[in-house]
């Protein structure tokens, strides 16, 4: 779907520098004039609400608390087309579900700014007592109904809005109470959009950034959320990594001071847990580089992200497999999927068991740790070197300016996602799962990879493609995508019997 054309008349030149506030002050005043719930937008109201929310129901002090514990919470997805029937929903995901972050996930024509369709998609859905969107509709039914979804649960509450245009709906869920925002310029926009410029969605995220600045001027600490995992398939952790530096720096330069980073499991446990490592590390190495010793960088886990299986004993394994990952990893939380995965919306029911299959897998494995194991620091540090080569030549290209080297970087293909939408993505790397199970680069592209990490992704599969007598190409990366999508029949057969 066709993004709409940018909203602002003001366009600054692209910078990574901090919005000036009379700057700012007229863009939300355009931005709140574009449907008419953007009216009801008061900030200083807002800010009060959110000082008179409990500490348990702010997000940025719970995430807070979480990593000061070593606590990994759960959060899963989740959102229906009406008001009703979304609150039902935060309600059972938070008393049946044990939550300990509750969601509100958007619809597709709320995150491409179709208000107008997602206010025929509430009516179709009330007519016929079923959604028959595939999300909330936060901007359609604006603030007041966001505070009463607020006031159902006793949970901190995040949205989740897998756009690259989230000016409005932000405003109207962090006006409701709303504590936390998943969305970033160069992760959303290279995932989930076609037309959409990297420049555009830039733009678009340090608006959500600066807002949730403005509110932390105020005294309210917001929790913001950059989602890593990248375009639904297999990502190697450094790819990943190295879109959190980049948008984590973007977020700190319009004065972010909690900033969570998401990365999608390769259900291999070693790589995972060296990769949350170096998240954490190299997010703060090079927002000390730039001046930021005092950002916030909790690391977030996510249930697989790419093809699930149908079969349903199969999903659970994965749920708890993911769930056993995230705790051993240390990540802060987990966000969780059901064993519907392959079909489509879960229901609330069959969300909250994958959300209490998740908890007791976390408690589980609450002590476990591999910090020491060399294979897991000879892969933390494999990690680091592919992520430095990466940002190093990306702020060089931009003289230092995250905003102006990213643009430059994704023209020249020295940043780049695997399978990619967006036009401005080469989509030239190519991942492939190795011999040991590891997520390496098939093909970098035009990423300067060192030569020698690159020598050592490709011996690695080369051994895969000769063990499982496959070519050393495409076929490896597309193998790799199906593979945990398969009956087990296929991935472990009975091998003695006819």
């Amino acid at each position: 779907m066709n993004a709409p054309a940018s909203p602002e008349s003001i366009r600054l030149p692209l910078s990574e520098k901090r919005i000036a506030d009379d700057v700012f002050r007229e863009m939300r005043k355009e931005n709140l004039a574009r449907w008419p719930s953007g009216a009801d937008v008061d900030f200083e109201a807002a800010v009060d609400l959110h000082k008179r929310l409990p500490q348990h129901k702010q997000l940025g002090w719970v995430m807070r608390e979480a990593v000061a514990e070593r606590r990994c919470l759960t959060q899963p997805r989740g959102g229906f087309g009406t008001f009703e029937m979304q609150r039902a929903l935060m309600v059972t995901l938070d008393k049946e579900g044990l939550a300990d972050i509750v969601p509100t996930t958007t619809d597709s024509y709320t995150r491409n700014e179709h208000w107008h369709l997602a206010q025929k998609g509430i009516e179709e859905s009330e007519r016929l007592g079923r959604s028959m969107l595939n999300g909330y509709p936060m901007v359609n039914y604006g603030v007041a109904r966001a505070r009463q979804l607020i006031e159902a649960i006793d949970k901190p509450a995040i949205m989740l809005t897998g756009t690259t245009m989230p000016r409005l709906t932000s405003e109207i869920a962090f006006a409701g109470g709303y504590s936390g925002y998943l969305g970033s310029g160069i992760a959303y926009t290279t995932s989930y959009i076609k037309v959409l410029s990297i420049e555009d969605g830039i733009r678009n995220h340090q608006y959500l950034d600066r807002l949730a600045a403005m509110y932390l001027d105020h005294g309210v600490e917001l929790h913001r959320r950059q989602p890593g995992f990248l375009t639904g398939t297999n990502i190697p952790p450094s790819i990943a990594i190295i879109t959190c530096v980049l948008d984590c720096l973007l977020a700190a330069a319009q004065g972010v001071k909690n900033y969570g980073l998401e990365m999608g499991e390769t259900l291999h446990l070693i790589q995972d847990a060296a990769a949350v490592a170096a998240c954490g590390e190299l997010c703060q190495e090079y927002l000390a580089k730039k001046g930021y010793r005092d950002v916030f960088t909790p690391v977030t886990l996510l249930h697989w992200m790419s093809a699930w299986p149908q079969d349903e004993a199969q999903a659970a394994a994965i749920i708890s497999y993911g769930g056993t990952l995230a705790a051993i990893s240390g990540a802060a939380s987990v966000t969780t999927k059901s064993t519907h995965e392959a079909f489509g919306i879960p229901t609330p029911q069959a969300n909250a068991e994958g959300l209490r299959m998740t908890r007791m897998a976390i408690y589980l494995a609450r002590n476990i740790r591999l910090e020491g194991l060399a294979e897991y620091e000879k892969e933390k540090d494999l990690i680091g070197r592919e992520v430095r080569s990466i940002v190093d030549k990306v702020l060089e290209m931009g003289d230092g300016d995250v905003a102006i080297g990213t643009v430059r970087a994704f023209e020249a293909g020295v940043l780049d996602v695997p399978w990619s939408p967006n036009r401005g993505c080469k989509s030239r790397v190519m991942p492939a799962r190795d011999v040991d199970g590891y997520l390496r680069l098939l093909d970098p592209g035009l990423m300067p990879f060192p030569k020698d990490v690159l020598a050592i992704h490709e011996e690695r599969l080369r051994k895969r493609a000769e063990r499982e007598k496959l070519a050393f190409g495409p076929e490896l990366a597309i193998n790799s995508v199906y593979e945990i999508s398969e009956p087990l029949s296929k991935l472990l057969p009975d091998r003695w019997t006819a």
